[in-house]
Order: C-alpha cells, then sequence, then structure tokens
C-alpha cells in the first residue's frame, strides 16, 4: 500500500479518536435528523472503577450449619464463584468479590462500581433462583376447589413436574414480534439433552392445558400447551420489563448458590480515590508524555519529533479504545491499577522507535543511504520488537488469568497499550519517516 494512502488512513483514525475523546459537554451542539435532535459531540464518557466513582458494596454471610467442615472452604469458593458470574452476567465491569474468614465465620464481599440500587444489587448477587415446571391436576381436592372459589389463583394447586433449573442448559433475552401477550421482553430456555426429554413428555401430556412457570415458588407465567415441543427450546413469557427479563435470564444461568448465603450489609459508597486521584492521574500521565516527548526531542533531534507525533497519535488511539471498546466488546473500566498500567505503557511504547533509530543510525554509519537505512532499520528491529512485545502480551494474560479484578483492569490496560504501540511504532513512525525523507 503506498504511504500517502497510509498516510489518510492514519489521519482518518486520529481524527476518529479525537472525536470520541472530545469530553462531554453540558450544552453540546446537536444534528436534527428526523425531526430529531441528536448530539454527536462528547457522547463517550470514560467508565470509572469503584474506587474512582464509588458504587455499591454487599456484605453476605454464608450458612455453614449444613456443611461438613471440611467441604466449608471449597463451598466458600463455590459461592465466590457463582456470584462473579451473576454480577459478570450482569454487565458488571470490574466488580471485585473477596472472600474472608474470621473463626467460624464466611463472608463474601462483593463491590459494584456504578450501581447505586443496593437493593436491586442484593437481590441479583444473593438471590437463588430456582426453576421449576408445574402442572395441574386432573382434579382439585374439595379444599382447593373451595379455595378457588374465594379467589386463590388455580395456578397455585400446580403439581411439580420434576423439570427444574438443573436440567437447563442456558437462558437468554430475547423480543417477541408477535401482538398480545407475546410481544415485549421474554427469556428464552435451552434444556439439557435430559430436561429436553422431560420437556416433550410433559407437553405433550399437557397440550391445550396450562403448563405452569415457578421462580423461587412464586409462578411466573402460566402459558397454554399448544402442541408437544420437541428440542428442548421454550420461551418463558410474561409482563416482563426489559430489565426483568434480564435479571431473570442472570440469575437462571448462574445457578444456585451452593450455600445460602445472608445479606448482613448493603450501601451505596463514594468513590474511595475520588475526582482528586482523578485528576493527579492526569496530571501524571501529561508530565509522562512531556517528559518522554522532550527526551526523544532532544536525544534524536527530528526523529524523535517524528516519535513523539507517533506517541501523541498512541495517546488519542488508547483513551478511544477505553471509551469505546472499538464498538465492539465492552469500554475498559478504569480503575487506578488500570490508569497505572495506561501510565507504563507511555514509556513502553517508544521502546520500539528506540529500537528502529538506533538501527537505522548504525546503517548510515554503515554507508546506506537514508531510505536504505530506513527500510533496514525497521526490518532488523522487527524481531526484536515482536519478541519484546509477545513477552510482555504474556505476562499481561498471566496476570489477567490469576489476578483479582483490580490485577485485571491493570493488564487490560497494559495490554492494550502494548498492541497499539506496535502499530503506531512500525506503521506510524514509518509512514511519517518515508515522507520526510522523500
Amino acid at each position: 500500500m503506498r504511504p500517502r494512502v497510509i498516510l489518510w488512513i492514519i489521519l482518518g483514525l486520529t481524527f476518529l479518536a479525537l472525536w470520541v475523546n472530545i469530553p462531554p459537554i453540558e450544552q453540546a451542539p446537536t444534528l436534527k435528523i428526523l425531526g430529531k435532535k441528536i448530539n454527536f459531540l462528547g457522547i463517550f464518557p470514560l467508565k470509572l472503577g469503584l474506587d474512582l466513582q464509588g458504587g455499591t458494596e454487599l456484605i453476605l454471610e454464608t450458612q455453614m450449619d449444613k456443611i461438613g467442615s471440611e467441604d466449608r472452604d471449597s463451598a466458600l469458593e463455590s459461592a465466590k464463584g457463582v456470584i462473579e458470574r451473576r454480577v459478570n452476567l450482569f454487565g458488571v465491569s470490574e466488580a471485585l468479590v473477596q472472600t474472608s474468614k474470621l473463626g467460624e465465620q464466611r463472608r463474601i464481599l462483593v463491590e459494584l462500581p456504578g450501581i447505586k440500587d443496593a437493593s436491586s444489587a442484593a437481590n441479583l448477587v444473593g438471590k437463588t433462583a430456582q426453576l421449576d415446571f408445574r402442572e395441574l391436576p386432573a382434579t382439585l381436592s374439595a379444599e382447593e376447589a373451595e379455595a378457588t372459589k374465594s379467589g386463590v389463583p388455580l395456578v397455585l394447586f400446580a403439581k411439580p413436574t420434576g423439570l427444574t433449573g438443573a436440567d437447563l442448559k442456558k437462558a437468554q433475552v430475547t423480543f417477541g414480534s408477535d401482538q398480545g401477550a407475546r410481544a415485549g421482553p421474554q427469556v428464552a430456555i435451552e434444556f439439557t439433552g435430559e430436561g429436553s426429554k422431560k420437556f416433550a413428555e410433559i407437553t405433550k401430556r399437557n397440550i391445550n392445558k396450562p403448563l405452569a412457570i415457578f421462580l423461587d415458588d412464586e409462578p411466573v407465567s402460566a402459558p397454554t400447551v399448544q402442541q408437544e415441543i420437541a428440542g428442548g427450546n421454550a420461551v418463558i413469557t410474561g409482563q416482563f420489563t426489559t430489565e426483568q427479563a434480564k435479571n431473570l435470564s442472570v440469575q437462571l444461568n448462574a445457578g444456585a448458590l451452593p450455600v445460602p448465603i445472608k445479606l448482613i450489609s448493603q450501601h451505596f459508597i463514594g468513590p474511595t480515590l475520588g475526582q482528586e486521584s482523578v485528576n493527579k492521574s492526569l496530571v501524571a500521565g501529561i508530565i509522562g508524555l512531556l517528559v518522554v516527548a522532550v527526551y526523544m526531542g532532544a536525544y534524536y533531534g527530528i526523529l524523535g519529533l517524528v516519535a513523539d507525533g507517533a506517541l501523541i497519535i498512541y495517546t488519542l488511539l488508547i483513551l478511544s479504545i477505553f471509551k469505546t471498546g472499538l464498538f465492539i466488546l465492552p469500554p475498559v473500566t478504569l480503575t487506578l491499577a488500570g490508569i497505572a498500567g495506561f501510565i507504563l505503557s507511555i514509556g513502553m511504547a517508544v521502546d520500539a522507535n528506540i529500537l528502529i533509530f538506533e538501527r537505522m543510525k548504525e546503517e548510515i554509519r554503515w554507508g546506506k543511504n537514508k531510505t536504505l537505512a530506513l527500510d533496514l532499520g525497521f526490518k532488523r528491529a522487527w524481531s526484536s520488537i515482536w519478541a519484546s512485545n509477545v513477552s510482555s502480551l504474556i505476562t499481561a494474560a498471566i496476570l489477567y488469568g490469576m489476578g483479582t479484578s483490580l490485577v485485571r483492569g491493570f493488564a487490560i490496560t497494559l495490554a492494550i497499550g502494548v498492541i497499539v504501540s506496535m502499530f503506531t511504532s512500525y506503521v506510524v513512525t514509518r509512514t511519517f519517516l518515508r515522507l520526510l525523507i522523500r
């Protein structure tokens, strides 16, 4: 690809990153499209973690009365794993789930950044979703018949069928396209192989009859079975809001807790570090950028200035990825540890340029012209650059795989920084130098 074409691509990415990084503006100009005013500036806020923006803190105590002493530690870790899955399925980034032991007491601490409704968070994390399907009995007893006459819903007398949440493979939110009761948010469920057989048998003997769906002994829906349903796929319908359907699918996917838990504390907490720490981190990042830029310009002259331009583009690209997740992945939730990884990556971003410039200087000393020295410098330095960055990515992967949520934040920002630095050093710097030499 011609250098000028690559240059236009780089400039396009830079202007896109500048647009993404515009901070939120209170009275931003709007664009009127199809009669609606649409804001197009400052629409990508930077997501901050619990240590920088506050959130909800929950303290849960496990009930180990019926668990043997030798199994209590493993039960505690299992409960922690289930809660972490629930939090991740709910979409809470950078959540912190920790366990603690004090004598015979075993507790779980949950920190959810940005979640202000402590009660909803407690229901999400601590509730055990027990799903089961029940069918109406062929005949009601005298007492049950009398109760229905006095206003008790018939569905409350449904009998268990043996099909429960243990037979469930997965659940997800869908939206019905039909009119009436099936329109709006729904929860599509898929059963395991054994569950599919049970479900087919149950629907076969209940054609044209209601099949009640209960969640934690409360009826959720009682759709009428139209035909035998084979294949193990069904839909839970009801007067759900989108949030209710999402919570239900999260609880079903996460499964039941291995031990009962008791909520002993729930409250919204303010930032532990807050805006002051954000400001200090920004100052640290700016100082780091300036020091590196001044050093590169002073030591390498015009080559250093080219590297400084690539470093500015690198910073813009990194921040835009943090904010948007490249419009594919979730945005990065930035904690203080994540900011540390970002600042560290600034220094690492010029490592490749230093290797390339030193190789270029050697080639020029050996009598090569500048164009050839540029190509040879990039070619011969690339193996070292590749090996160095791959080792950093391996380290980041280990930190992410074995670390806690905060360490993972550091690993993610470091890995993104390494990958983007490879692009800016090899593509951006090389393109600028080619055009400069010409």
